[in-house]
């Protein structure tokens, strides 16, 4: 079920490829990975979830979006992605001024989506957003509170900077964070036990618009469009002007194309994130 994050035999250049590819700054660290898919596939055979799709038509199995409410890691009952095409939307370093209209699209496209946020000048600054994305049925994840690099950060500052995003949105909504992205996607064996400690989870990704490169809202989407594939992990930035609106045409897009747009928790289920655990798809 794990893999290493370092790449070990392989040429620099294809090293380099993979790094350039999913934008992972600090893709020379060596740590485990897990796919969402394994930690789904693995926790539905512990519990005897293999279940055939034919049998399962309460499921929803294509890409009609999440209908139904969700709970509070935007985990919706009816979506079974070992049945459903689906891909889990994130964003990152909000909430910002563009995340009302954000919050909106996805609304009327019934998409959940996972929440990465920022501390500094923004859950402080945005607090009634953070209770706005939990009160509909999104996902809540810690992204530091200052966007340090924890790799290069001591360790008592690493648990600052995320105990203080914890505290914060517990003190603001009442949930537990299970998830943390790191800053730059840059994480270490260190990070890793920490992280454990903490009790929470980190989260890579698969596909990368680089939206904090440009504003023009069709490259945006049409990156996202050329790297997404089932079980893969968006990342997007509901900070950057470009952003937001080239979420409508993704959304459409992938429905067309028969996925179904989830949470980070959602794609993993049955599995619940395992804290200190690194999940890249």
């Amino acid at each position: 079920m794990g893999r290493k994050g370092r790449i070990s035999g392989l040429g620099v250049s294809l090293v380099g490829a993979v790094c350039l590819t999913l934008g992972l700054s600090g893709c020379g660290a060596s740590y485990d990975t897990t796919s969402p898919r394994s930690a789904r596939e693995h926790a539905a055979s512990d519990a005897g979830h293999s279940t055939p799709a034919a049998s399962k038509p309460d499921v929803l199995k294509k890409g009609d979006g999440a209908n139904d409410k969700t709970d509070q890691n935007g985990v919706n009952p009816s979506v079974d992605c070992a049945v459903a095409k689906c891909v889990a939307l994130t964003f990152d370093a909000g909430p910002s001024g563009n995340t009302p209209r954000l919050l909106e699209i996805l609304k009327r496209e019934k998409a959940h989506a996972t929440f990465f946020m920022l501390g500094k000048k923004h859950i402080e600054k945005h607090p009634d957003l953070v209770r706005r994305i939990a009160d509909e049925g999104h996902e809540l994840a810690n992204h530091t509170w200052s966007h340090k690099i924890l790799t290069k950060t001591d360790s008592d500052e690493v648990r600052s900077e995320i105990t203080r995003v914890q505290t914060a949105v517990k003190k603001l909504t009442g949930r537990t964070l299970l998830l943390m992205r790191p800053p730059q996607g840059r994480t270490d064996e260190r990070v890793s036990k920490i992280c454990r400690e903490l009790g929470v989870a980190q989260v890579l990704w698969s596909v990368t618009a680089k939206d904090y490169q440009t504003n023009d809202s069709a490259l945006i989407e049409k990156r996202v469009l050329d790297q997404t594939k089932r079980d893969g992990i968006i990342l997007l930035h509901d900070i950057y002007k470009g952003t937001v609106p080239a979420v409508p045409g993704i959304l459409a897009k992938l429905k067309k194309e028969g996925y179904t747009v989830v949470t980070v928790s959602q794609l993993m289920a049955p599995a619940v994130p395992e804290p200190g655990k690194v999940y890249r798809p």
